[in-house]
């Protein structure tokens, strides 16, 4: 009896072990906060959260930032790209791995690199472009239309031009098949 007692503990360890190895592994393996660092150059500190901060803070996603009058800043945020932010700017950040969202109340931000584009008032900036709180999304929408029709009209033609070639090299040209009609008695 005391063998069998001994035998139930031991199996009972192993697995507790077992499952504690295999839980701690999944939260190791599990990734950690993503964060992005801020550098600028000028006479006051950049406001972040409602604090001054220092040039080569670290910032994470949901961050506020405030650039004063005569100071601008360089927002390194990984694979999600870098952006500068003009003197004068108020922003919201947000960010993960490969993407990058700005809610711009004030100012400008300027895309140096990212490899989807950054989100800034709904609007997707790609590298090299600058928007400013001014624009909306509508505006740079109405601008885009302008060219959005060509594709369409590729399309369509494309389609015209097949059903006509199909049309005078086809050999068959009855139309609706060569079935007998029956009506019901009235």
């Amino acid at each position: 009896m005391n063998s069998k007692l001994w035998i139930k503990k031991a199996l009972s360890s192993c697995s507790m072990v077992a499952i504690i190895a295999t839980y701690s592994m999944v939260g190791l393996a599990a990734e950690g906060k993503v964060s992005g660092e801020l550098l600028f150059v000028g006479k006051d500190s950049v406001v972040v959260n409602g604090e001054n901060a220092v040039s080569g803070r670290t910032i994470f996603s949901s961050s506020s930032i405030v650039t004063p009058e005569g100071t601008s800043a360089t927002l390194n945020l990984g694979k999600a790209g870098q952006i500068a932010v003009a003197p004068n700017s108020n922003l919201q950040l947000n960010f993960d791995n490969g993407n990058a969202s700005i809610v711009l109340s004030g100012g400008s931000v300027t895309v140096i690199s990212a490899s989807n584009g950054v989100n800034v008032n709904s609007r997707l900036v790609a590298e090299g472009e600058t928007a400013t709180s001014g624009e909306t999304s509508s505006s740079a929408q109405t601008n885009n239309k302008k060219n959005n029709w060509w594709p369409w009209a590729l399309v369509f033609g494309g389609a015209a031009f097949g059903i006509l070639f199909a049309a005078i090299n086809s050999t068959d040209n009855q139309l609706g098949g060569s079935g007998a009609v029956v009506s019901p008695p009235r």
